[in-house]
């Protein structure tokens, strides 16, 4: 699985997790998805993501870097 596909799965784990705590445990969970949320957004102008740097430090594959080996 490439780090795009990473990101996408945790973020939307994240809201998940974080809707379902503020529903059945606590209203503040919600604050984990406002964190989600304003996370993508700044990544959406600043192309950066903590989570893409931790990835590929893991040594997860970019797309662009599986596509060159012809692995997608």
């Amino acid at each position: 699985m490439t780090r795009e596909r990473y990101i996408k799965m945790i973020a939307g784990a994240m809201v998940l997790i974080s809707s379902l705590g503020a529903y059945f445990l606590n209203i503040n969970w919600i604050w984990i998805a406002v964190f989600v949320g304003a996370n993508l957004f700044q990544f959406s102008i600043t192309k950066w993501c903590m989570l893409n740097n931790i990835l590929k430090l893991m040594g997860v594959q970019s797309e662009m870097e599986c596509c060159k080996d012809d692995k997608c």
